[in-house]
């Protein structure tokens, strides 16, 4: 299984935690320290929509000039925004075989866990 995220984002701690407290052993790629792997991202594009996976709540979002945010305007544009700027992906993201997470909703991880997709 591997979680996608960045280290000090509060809510990837959380689900580190929630892992670690069931038992659940995972790859963290960091964003910060990695960067984006780009066949993943399309995967996970592919899984749950550009709209979805492009955090415009957050921080990074609203720092962006009024010129970058006119231009994401599909999928494609969205990808290269997301690979230039990582903290601009919701998170976490986790994958594992047969699963794919977005955000930490612990009714979903708890749901996965006890189906045994979460492992």
């Amino acid at each position: 299984m591997k979680l996608y995220g960045i280290a000090n984002c509060d809510t990837v701690k959380k689900a580190r935690r929630f892992l670690q407290d069931a038992g659940v052993e995972y790859e963290f790629h960091d964003y910060k320290k990695k960067g984006v792997d780009e066949v993943a991202l399309r995967a996970q594009v592919a899984e749950f929509g550009w709209e979805k996976l492009l955090n415009r709540r957050g921080t990074t979002w609203r720092k962006q000039p009024d010129e970058v945010k006119d231009a994401v305007t599909n999928e494609e544009t969205a990808i290269a925004l997301m690979l230039a700027e990582p903290s601009i992906i919701k998170r976490p993201v986790v994958e594992a075989e047969g699963l794919r997470l977005l955000g930490f909703d612990l009714t979903a991880w708890e749901i996965a866990l006890e189906s045994g997709t979460l492992k």
